[in-house]
């Protein structure tokens, strides 16, 4: 049995995922794609609250890598930042 495609009210899982960090150098520029493990690099998030509880628990890890300072953003609009992840 065949099934309709979703309308387009709905959206897919990744779709729902807006919500992302920027990571910045030193320079203040963007980290190059591989700068930074991919398990932090790929994160996405479905909303504000659940990028900043993870954002809190690996900036140290972010660090660690090379990673100074993080912009948040939604879709392309930058919401915040730059923000340190120096104390």
């Amino acid at each position: 049995m065949n099934l309709p495609d979703l309308p387009p009210v709905f959206s897919t899982p990744d779709e729902e995922r807006t919500w992302w960090w920027q990571l910045l150098g030193a320079d203040g520029a963007e980290l190059p794609s591989g700068a930074v493990t991919e398990e932090y690099a790929e994160q996405r998030f479905a909303n504000q609250g659940d990028a900043e509880s993870w954002i809190g628990e690996v900036w140290a890890e972010l660090l660690d890598q090379g990673v100074e300072s993080v912009v948040l953003v939604e879709l392309d609009r930058r919401v915040y930042g730059p923000m340190s992840l120096r104390a």
